[in-house]
């Protein structure tokens, strides 16, 4: 299925819950990333290919290299890159400064970018919140990063916490989390995890009607 009819889909009868217990039978036990990343405003969930971003502390006017003198490093570069449909993931190069803010949303909507992630903070919270994009971070904090952060690399792998993002990789986050699901067991894994929710609908209705959990668990293998 194309990405443009698999997302929705996926947005309206999946969440993260359900996929990472698929991931886990599958043997993929740690896909989620590190607790503590969460919408700007409760409720939303995104789903998107992963533009991973590579960040790091890096005080202006340190060192000799190539983006010793360069604002933001290759950020900039990073954002106008972004493809309808992904989701600009960076890792966490410091909690002292803000990764993400307000223009950087208009910038990536208007691309058709499904939303960001960060793995640190974020600023403008009010402008985002008003332009409706969705954005996933560890709270706000308005400290820029111009003189203290760049961005040293994109569409590289990055780690957040125990899981390695590929460029592409499937992305699915809600309330509950962020999940990771590996390009190569993509297909089994959103697949069983259709089936695994229209099972745990059925379920809630024998139990509605009357079911123990333990006979629905030994009738359905859910609960």
């Amino acid at each position: 299925m194309e990405d443009a009819a698999l997302f929705p889909r996926i947005r309206n009868e999946l969440f993260t819950a359900v996929i990472g217990d698929v991931l886990d039978v599958m043997g993929h036990r740690h896909q989620f990333l590190p607790p503590g990343l969460a919408p700007l405003q409760p409720g939303q969930r995104l789903v998107g290919r992963a533009m991973p971003v590579l960040e790091a502390a890096y005080p202006e006017g340190a060192g000799a290299g190539p983006l010793a003198d360069q604002p933001f490093g290759v950020m900039f570069q990073a954002l106008d890159d972004l493809k309808p449909g992904e989701i600009y993931i960076a890792s966490g190069a410091s909690l002292d400064f803000a990764l993400w803010g307000g223009l950087m949303s208009t910038r990536a909507q208007v691309l058709g970018a499904a939303g960001a992630i960060l793995d640190g903070y974020v600023r403008d919270t009010s402008e985002i919140r008003s332009l409706g994009f969705p954005v996933f971070s560890r709270g706000a904090y308005a400290q820029d990063q111009g003189v203290r952060g760049k961005v040293l690399d994109f569409r590289t792998p990055i780690q957040i916490g125990a899981v390695q993002v590929q460029n592409g990789d499937l992305i699915v986050a809600d309330d509950e989390g962020v999940l990771i699901v590996p390009r190569d067991v993509e297909a089994e894994a959103i697949a069983a995890a259709f089936e695994k929710a229209a099972t745990e609908n059925r379920v809630a209705t024998a139990i509605r009607a009357g079911m123990s959990s333990q006979e629905a668990f030994a009738t359905f293998g859910v609960m």
